[in-house]
């Protein structure tokens, strides 16, 4: 009896299903650089780059940038119940209620806002990649009990949610960042669970597998790489959630420190006594707090335009 022959399945060649695992990758490619030509092009993702850049340089350089140290009280001396001095060469944009000056104050707070931003909007991408991934990777029993938690967690309004978590763990910045990633968990595990569900019937995925791949293989080497462009988008859409809400629990007495640390949500509930006498020490955080989501969503916005081919124009 001969041998039995062994046919060998080239890998590069046109038509073969190697072929087409490559032309997937160089499209990948293709899309991110037409997606970044796109940007350049679109004004408010001009726009909200800078926004977000100005931020985030401020934040990085806040030591070279702040004329005060963080609770440093220059003018304590000089505030009075009835009187809070205003703007002063020694001060451009005056002193708050407690003697340090406010300028020092907003540069200082732009590094905690960008740092409880970041890190709480991190937790959640975690959360919820881990959540999403095993239940469009596995379907089935995993897929539905995965989805009944994360349907229990929308069922509560976000920001309850978030005062709910904080008040258990206590006052503190650590307690922010944590209630707020764990809004975000579901978020991010839906939008990745469905993109990995739309992935799963494309041409690639069914040539990976008559190559013999495994399913482990299949998913991280292919299904989740091309899964996860929508839930980058979604985590810049979420960062300016993220700055918004740390304002909204600091404001409500849940992100611990001293009255005088510097952190615009905290900055606004010492304003809201001195606003007959002092209206500017309200409204210069909540105009950072206002431009810095504003940078945000209209970058994340951009973002997901430029990299949905539905709305891709040559």
């Amino acid at each position: 009896m001969s041998a039995p022959e062994v046919y060998e399945v080239p890998q590069d060649t046109p038509g073969s299903p190697g072929d087409g695992l490559a032309e997937d990758r160089r499209a990948g490619e293709a899309l991110w650089r037409v997606a970044a030509r796109r940007l350049v092009r679109n004004p408010g993702a001009l726009v909200g780059a800078a926004i977000v850049l100005v931020f985030v340089l401020v934040a990085l350089l806040a030591p070279v940038l702040a004329p005060y140290a963080p609770g440093e009280l220059p003018g304590r001396a000089d505030v009075r119940p009835t009187f809070i001095p205003g703007p002063s060469p020694e001060h451009p944009l005056g002193l708050d209620r407690y003697g340090a000056d406010l300028l020092s104050q907003l540069i200082w707070g732009a590094r905690a806002s960008l740092l409880i931003g970041v890190l709480s909007t991190l937790l959640g991408l975690a959360g919820g990649m881990v959540v999403g991934l095993l239940a469009g990777a596995f379907g089935g029993w995993v897929d539905s009990a995965a989805m009944r938690l994360v349907d229990l967690m929308l069922a509560v309004p976000s920001l309850l949610l978030a005062v709910s978590i904080a008040a258990v763990a206590g006052p503190s910045p650590s307690s922010v960042v944590l209630a707020i990633g764990v809004v975000q968990v579901p978020v991010f595990a839906r939008l990745l669970r469905g993109s990995m569900l739309a992935q799963r019937g494309q041409d690639y995925v069914l040539a990976a597998r008559s190559l013999g791949l495994s399913r482990r293989t299949v998913t991280m080497s292919h299904i989740l790489p091309n899964s996860v462009s929508p839930v980058i988008v979604q985590a810049t859409l979420l960062l300016a959630t993220a700055v918004i809400e740390a304002a909204a629990l600091s404001f409500l007495g849940l992100g611990g420190g001293s009255p005088t640390t510097a952190e615009w949500g905290r900055m606004l509930v010492a304003a809201q006594n001195e606003l007959e006498i002092a209206p500017r020490l309200a409204l210069w955080p909540g105009v950072c707090i206002s431009v810095t989501a504003l940078g945000f969503t209209l970058f994340g916005e951009a973002l997901r335009e430029a990299l949905d081919p539905r709305s891709r124009r040559r």
